[in-house]
């Protein structure tokens, strides 16, 4: 498994994967796999919000050229809050769950925030109802700080999110 930080030369396999993640599992994501498929120029958009930058980043890993997990920082940009950042967008394709993957790919981020001057702390949500998700989280450090009902609703059915966060420093 090779783990890096994503460029825009990855457009096309994390746009793959990006609807591959809203098409199984739309309880997990504000967006939706609709809107994504009809997106004009959605690959040169996906290509754009690829370039990493001092505030954002998406990682994934990869078994051999097919990338297999993601999960995307965003730092705040305001000066007051520039020692928060968010995970976004996390995902690993179904035959690629439960081997230590998602895990590993953390643990690489983590390499990449460690050299992030001032940032310290990480906070994401997660649907409440996704046991293995929230396991992972914890076994990383995060710690569940509230929980927002009916976060999300999805042909019909709401889904819980909790709050989680983890300090650096």
């Amino acid at each position: 498994m090779d783990y890096r930080v994503l460029t825009s030369e990855d457009a096309e396999e994390y746009l793959r994967i990006r609807l591959e993640s809203l098409k199984l599992n739309p309880e997990a994501f504000a967006s939706n796999y609709e809107d994504k498929v009809a997106e004009e120029d959605a690959l040169n958009k996906t290509a754009i919000r690829l370039k990493p930058t001092n505030f954002s980043f998406t990682m994934g890993a990869f078994d051999g050229d097919a990338l297999v997990s993601v999960v995307t920082f965003m730092r705040e940009s305001a000066s007051k809050m520039m020692h928060k950042g968010s995970i976004f967008a996390v995902f690993t394709t179904p035959s690629y769950r439960g081997k230590g993957i998602a895990k590993a790919l953390f643990k690489e981020l983590m390499k990449e925030l460690d050299e992030v001057e001032g940032l310290e702390q990480i906070m994401l949500t997660v649907v409440s109802s996704n046991q293995s998700a929230v396991k992972l989280y914890e076994s990383l450090g995060f710690k569940c700080f509230g929980t927002e009902k009916n976060a999300m609703k999805v042909a019909g059915m709401y889904y819980d999110e909790d709050y989680m966060m983890m300090f650096l420093k």
